[in-house]
């Protein structure tokens, strides 16, 4: 299926590994080009050097508001154009709540909500300023849906994103700017690399997903190209849960 894509400019963040890159991949896989963004400015020059000419790679820290928000200038300045954002860095730091400094959790809300924010918010002055349409994709968690224990600041980050989410699609829905969230569910990443190690913690893992696996991260590029596609004009406001089934079991 042509997705309508080619050539279009998109703005991944978090795009130096696992679900980040796997979506680049896929982007640039339909024809467009992108700018990605993380941290790590080695991982991403590792992954620009797949696709010549495809990919800027951006070291940017999520907890910077303004370099944030600069990458629109960025994606505009290298393609002269930006059709999408897909909000994808995030943070996860696990602990009881009791024992936790809250300034960990006041982090990890900056990173998961509000630098998603400011992104989609200099994205869509962009958008209707110049009159264009655009698409803004949101990856949250299906922690973001269910709570998770040691997980507090990270659930409710996700949990918030959702709501801006749908805040958002309202608002922007009459400037032809669609807001949608994917709520990942267990994927066989970096950041699984502590459970995939350990065979008793894989299984008990595994034991809880109906289809009975991790995801591999290629398995998120197609929905988030296609959030991306003018194929889904009318799709806005929504949450997109691949998580094996495991929500629905709950």
């Amino acid at each position: 299926m042509d997705l309508q894509i080619d050539g279009h400019a998109v703005i991944v963040t978090g795009a130096s590994r696992g679900l980040g890159a796997a979506m680049v991949r896929s982007l640039v896989a339909e024809g467009a080009v992108v700018v990605a963004a993380a941290r790590s400015l080695d991982a991403l020059l590792s992954l620009a050097a797949e696709f010549p000419g495809k990919i800027l790679p951006v070291a940017c820290d999520m907890r910077d508001r303004e370099a944030v928000a600069a990458l629109v200038d960025s994606c505009i300045n290298e393609f002269g154009r930006l059709d999408a954002v897909v909000n994808n860095a995030g943070i996860a730091p696990a602990g009881k709540l009791v024992e936790t400094d809250l300034a960990i959790m006041e982090e990890t809300m900056a990173v998961n909500l509000l630098a998603p924010a400011a992104l989609a918010k200099a994205a869509a002055i962009h958008w209707i300023e110049a009159d264009k349409p655009g698409s803004v994709v949101n990856v949250s968690s299906i922690s973001g849906l269910k709570g998770k224990a040691l997980l507090a600041g990270y659930s409710a980050s996700k949990g918030a994103m959702m709501r801006l989410t749908e805040a958002l699609s309202n608002e922007w829905a009459r400037y032809k700017i669609r807001v949608n969230t994917i709520a990942p569910g267990g994927f066989a990443t970096e950041a699984q690399s502590a459970v995939m190690d350990d065979p008793a913690m894989l299984n008990a893992r595994i034991r809880k997903i109906p289809a009975r696996r991790l995801a591999d991260p290629e398995e998120i590029g197609p929905l988030t190209s296609y959030l991306v596609s003018p194929l889904s004009g009318f799709v806005t406001g929504s949450c997109f849960v691949i998580d094996g089934g495991e929500v629905a079991r709950l």
